[in-house]
């Protein structure tokens, strides 16, 4: 058979139902062998958003989210899709058409290195030069992407292997990937400290969202009497509504659980990588703390924070080997009854029922009237900010958000790819204005596709993050922050697309606007006009420690954090 319809046929061979993406010139031998398969192609409107909605897909699914693009610049526009793939470790086989090799590096028509583009930002990154090894290459591609630490790879395709012959045998030929050694050489001195520790905290990364770790981390945490922090990828894994979970830890994080990461004496960390917005200023984070790390990546352990006990493995192996050796419980009670207390006086209203509506009102009445199995997805700056600070995650509640790269615009695609993974769920995006209006064109394949999701849209008109950073460090010097007049009107422009969308300007319109938009058999916006003058409080400052802290309406009063 031609190159094309092997490659129809391996990717029906990997159970791929769906892919995102844009045909160019390149690909068209490709898709003329699509057209005859059961395989779900969605047209998208840009290719970083074929990117994002595979990564979306995969993460409700995890299942590998398939997304392609032509030559030259569908390769190069989809880099940013593929690079925040990478950074939050989301299984993706990103797949580029490519101008022939016989031409390479000619400066052919649309010729663009996209091997060397993706190179530092993928899991594993192939160019198909001899059809012989074609099959042996996507079969590879897709294990590779989820063995081990899970991750994105690409695969560039000339088109002339598009058209050369693949045999039978090629494509029977059966591969195999090796999977990452574990290290449990330390897991005695683990238990030792954990078994001594007398003010123990846990906190979980996103390597616990893929291994599904958090029952068995629940477990643990009841056997340490040891409250949970959750880093930001890792929102939703353990239950919000536990009172020894404390929620997200960090720059924005709640106050109870950052105190509870800063005062304890053992730290379990599982599947985190210490990211800067977490430890604040690394010299001084953990100083008075031992580490137990645990990662499914030994290149993790110890590259930020200095662990003093390091395991790896997935979590879920880990945490139930821990399980297993733990004798004797701490004696960490009276930790616990503080921590308790403290949770209970960390739990502020936020209900606000003011004019201008207060973003926070919005994520109290999304927490409080969306089903317990809804997907959150997020974009970047202060709506994210609002998100992981205020929203609950419990029951079968997924919270899917860019964290490592911070990609403005991912929350929209996103959530129109975990919609197609799961469509008995409702799924919301709470979104900015500078962010949906990067993406803003993907409702035509939200329409096109009956994809119907929510975007909550907190509108204020600015570049928040960015205003509030020029506010607090820049003596309120605003510049290129503030959009000008009402430019766009988002209700006008989603119905043009053929959404259906309402603009929010009273507190006391909120709950019913999105018990309204959950029920919608179409995309639907909300644009909530939303207090511009509304920073995302507490702050802790880039590069400072949590003495620091920017509290604001805060009334936290229980000790240094």
């Amino acid at each position: 058979m031609k190159g094309a319809k092997a490659a129809v046929e391996l990717l029906e061979k990997q159970n791929v139902q769906v892919m995102f993406g844009i045909p160019g010139g390149v690909l068209l031998p490709f898709y003329d062998e699509l057209v005859q398969s059961d395989i779900r192609h969605i047209l998208v409107r840009h290719e970083q958003c074929a990117g994002h909605m595979a990564d979306g897909f995969a993460r409700v699914s995890r299942k590998p989210g398939v997304c392609i693009a032509t030559s030259g610049p569908g390769a190069t526009n989809l880099v940013t899709g593929v690079a925040t793939a990478f950074m939050d470790s989301s299984p993706m086989v990103a797949i580029t058409g490519q101008v022939a090799t016989g031409v390479l590096g000619n400066d052919a028509f649309q010729e663009a290195d996209s091997f060397s583009l993706m190179m530092p930002i993928t899991k594993h990154n192939y160019r198909v030069t001899d059809p012989k090894q074609f099959p042996e290459t996507m079969k590879r591609a897709f294990m590779i992407a989820t063995t081990g630490r899970y991750g994105p790879v690409h695969v560039d395709i000339p088109t002339d292997i598009f058209q050369a012959d693949i045999t039978d045998e090629q494509m029977k030929k059966e591969v195999r990937v090796p999977k990452p050694r574990r290290n449990l050489s330390e897991l005695l001195d683990a238990v030792k400290l954990l078994e001594k520790a007398e003010r123990p905290t846990i906190m979980v990364g996103g390597g616990v969202i893929w291994s599904q770790a958090g029952p068995e981390i629940m477990r643990l945490a009841e056997m340490l009497m040891a409250p949970v922090v959750t880093t930001l990828m890792a929102k939703g894994s353990v239950p919000e509504n536990h009172p020894m979970v404390l929620g997200v830890c960090g720059m924005h994080g709640r106050q109870v659980a950052n105190y509870a990461l800063n005062n304890c004496d053992v730290l379990l960390a599982i599947g985190t990588r210490f990211s800067d917005r977490v430890t604040g200023k690394l010299s001084e984070f953990g100083t008075k703390t031992k580490v137990v790390h645990v990662d499914i990546d030994s290149s993790e352990i110890g590259k930020n924070v200095k662990g003093r006990v390091g395991l790896v493995g997935d979590a879920w192996t880990v945490v139930n080997a821990l399980i297993a050796g733990l004798q004797r419980r701490p004696k960490a009670s009276i930790w616990k009854e503080r921590i308790l207390q403290l949770n209970k006086d960390c739990t502020c209203d936020y209900d606000l029922r003011t004019d201008p509506i207060k973003p926070q009102k919005v994520i109290h009445d999304m927490s409080k009237y969306l089903p317990d199995d809804a997907i959150v997805t997020t974009e970047v700056g202060q709506n994210q900010m609002w998100a992981a600070h205020f929203y609950k995650c419990y029951g079968k509640r997924m919270f899917i958000t860019s964290g490592g790269l911070g990609t403005m615009g991912f929350g929209f695609p996103a959530a129109l790819g975990a919609k197609v993974a799961r469509p008995g769920s409702v799924v919301a995006d709470i979104a900015g204005d500078g962010s949906l209006q990067m993406v803003s064109q993907e409702f035509a394949t939200a329409v096109e596709n009956d994809i119907p999701v929510m975007i909550c849209l907190l509108n204020n008109g600015w570049l928040g993050m960015v205003k509030q950073w020029q506010k607090l460090f820049y003596g309120s010097r605003y510049m290129a922050s503030k959009f000008a007049g009402t430019t766009p009107d988002f209700v006008k422009l989603a119905e043009a697309y053929g959404a259906v969308a309402v603009r929010v300007e009273r507190q006391s319109e909120v709950a019913e606007a999105i018990r309204r938009g959950a029920k919608s058999d179409l995309p639907f916006l909300i644009d909530f006009v939303i207090d511009p003058e509304e920073d995302v409080l507490p702050m802790t400052p880039p590069g400072r420690t949590s003495v620091d802290c920017i509290k604001g309406r805060c009334k936290w009063k229980g000790g240094v954090t």
